[in-house]
């Protein structure tokens, strides 16, 4: 049903290209590219539809499979956590990644997910190269592929080191990110002591420099765009509207996070790497890992709603076209795996007039009123380490010392938070480790707790609410359907034409990459392989 709604929107003039079946092989693919288009909601495949051109997000749509009920079956629905999820095919739970910072309770020291002090940088002056997967406690597809195939290569390529990092895996031959200070690819000596002369040539010819120097102007009529609202434009009867980033500098490459021209950036560094990287030239499977972390920046600065961020969709959709188009010259498409997701989905802004029953939660006053309410209940002292992340950490050594009841304090502050304005459910860490919730809210929070990095008391918000952020209007982290629905689109050689309509749980995309590559899932993954997309 969607298909045949997909394409309608689409244009109805244009008819798939026909396809034998007899042309398809089944052997396994030589190269498998896993695209993470970050924060993109499911909604926006129907809503974009009309301004789509026929090549990118069409064709993907048009002639693999989609899932169109793929979700994410926990709570804390961020960027870390989605990665993890889809690289090691199984939830927070199991994969441990419960954000991407968390605290050591014996020590009271933040933990950053790829943070890696005894990393260093290769590439570059700056110490932006400090990043490792150490902290992962889950193997990766990647991985299982590397254990099984010597002769296979994994990279992985983002803006952010830590999509980067955690999409790679252990075991990744090459993982490149964006340094921001000076526009170069970096990466550390965790994984190669000097970079390729091809990355090398990239960073030495100022490539990035044409990227950071772009004006970004609507690129269709704006009568033709389904999203009114905006922020960084402006209109002018001679100039029509124009996106300017360069009013402060003329270089800024950080801010390439907040334009498309940060995703066209991946994209044309990717198709280096799969030149020079020699990614699939032989029968030896690779995997390349692809993050267009620049979605999710766009979307938390301007909103569900803008202009900005469709724009940066229909701009986007010209990358993935162009992207296909690469790929099917150079690797062929029965010999090519394509999977395109999102790490989670998006809240919609909170609007003044609007009459939906939402809300900012004011974070940093609720970490003030819970420590003021564990003062008043225990005396003076330091028994908040803090509230991150929707989890609320006790100074768990103070309390032992003063040799309180960790579980009765755990309920105090539980039954305490749920008053405060904003905030739906409030669950123990003790009631979470030692009970079993099957399904809705609760159920999703558990698969959300890991013992050794979640907090003594998680919080969900309820419908609609998002935490207050410098700078965001969007923002994810809830098990509402906004933010847990994502797009999952599976096109290639093996893959068929059918929409998969029933559920789909997030925790099965490296289970099917294992299945379809004729390998054993990563050890911690529980779910399970999408065997209706396979052709028949």
């Amino acid at each position: 049903m969607f298909r045949r709604l997909f394409i309608f929107l689409l244009a109805a003039a244009i008819m798939p290209a026909a396809r034998a079946a007899s042309a398809i092989s089944r052997h396994k693919p030589r190269l498998v590219v896993q695209i993470v288009v970050s924060q993109m909601r499911y909604d926006y495949l129907l809503r974009f539809a009309d301004n789509f051109g026929e090549k990118g997000f069409h064709t993907l749509v048009r002639e693999g499979s989609l899932c169109t009920r793929a979700a994410y079956d926990y709570a804390l629905t961020r960027t870390g956590s989605g990665l993890a999820t889809i690289a090691t095919g199984t939830n927070p739970s199991m994969h441990g990644v419960v954000g991407e910072r968390w605290f050591n309770y014996t020590t009271g020291e933040v933990i950053d997910l790829a943070a890696d002090k005894k990393a260093f940088t290769v590439g570059s002056d700056e110490y932006d190269g400090q990043y490792s997967p150490r902290g992962l406690i889950a193997g990766a597809v990647g991985d299982q592929l590397k254990m099984a195939s010597r002769d296979s290569k994994v990279v992985s390529v983002a803006l952010d080191p830590v999509s980067a990092v955690v999409t790679g895996g252990h075991s990744a031959d090459a993982v490149y990110w964006l340094n921001g200070k000076n526009g170069r690819w970096v990466t550390s000596n965790y994984y190669v002591s000097a970079l390729p002369k091809w990355v090398q040539k990239f960073n030495d010819d100022g490539s990035v420099v044409g990227y950071s120097a772009q004006k970004w102007e609507i690129s269709r009529p704006l009568k033709a765009y389904r999203n009114e609202e905006y922020t960084d434009i402006s209109v002018d009867s001679s100039r029509g509207i124009s996106f300017d980033f360069l009013t402060r500098k003329k270089y800024d490459y950080d801010r390439l996070r907040t334009s498309p021209a940060g995703n066209t950036l991946v994209k044309d560094f990717a198709v280096q790497a799969i030149i020079y990287e020699g990614l699939g030239n032989d029968d030896a499977p690779d995997i390349l890992n692809l993050v267009f972390d620049a979605s999710r920046y766009i979307g938390e600065k301007y909103g569900t709603g803008s202009i900005e961020l469709e724009d940066s969709y229909y701009r986007l959709d010209e990358d993935l076209a162009a992207l296909l188009g690469f790929l099917d010259t150079q690797v062929g498409r029965d010999r090519l795996l394509v999977v395109l997701t999102s790490d989670h989905g998006a809240s919609d802004p909170i609007r003044a007039d609007s009459r939906m029953p939402v809300g900012l939660f004011d974070n940093g006053q609720f970490e003030a009123i819970i420590s003021g309410f564990l003062g008043a209940q225990l005396g003076p002292g330091d028994w908040l380490l803090k509230f991150e992340n929707r989890q609320i950490y006790l100074n768990r050594g103070l309390l032992y010392q003063k040799k309180h009841q960790l579980e009765d304090i755990q309920n105090r502050v539980a039954n305490f938070a749920i008053q405060f304005s904003g905030v739906s459910q409030a669950v123990t860490a003790t009631a979470l480790q030692n009970g079993h919730f099957t399904g809705g809210v609760l159920g999703r929070m558990q698969n959300s707790y890991f013992p050794r990095n979640s907090g003594d008391v998680m919080i969900n918000l309820m419908p609609g609410w998002i935490e207050y952020a410098e700078g965001k209007v969007s923002d994810s982290g809830s098990p509402y359907n906004y933010d847990t629905h994502v797009p999952l689109i599976w096109f290639g050689g093996v893959v068929g034409n059918t929409d998969v309509e029933h559920d789909v749980d997030m925790s099965d995309v490296a289970p099917t990459i294992a299945d379809i590559l004729g390998i054993a899932p990563p050890a911690a993954a529980t779910g399970r392989p999408i065997s209706e997309i396979l052709t028949k």
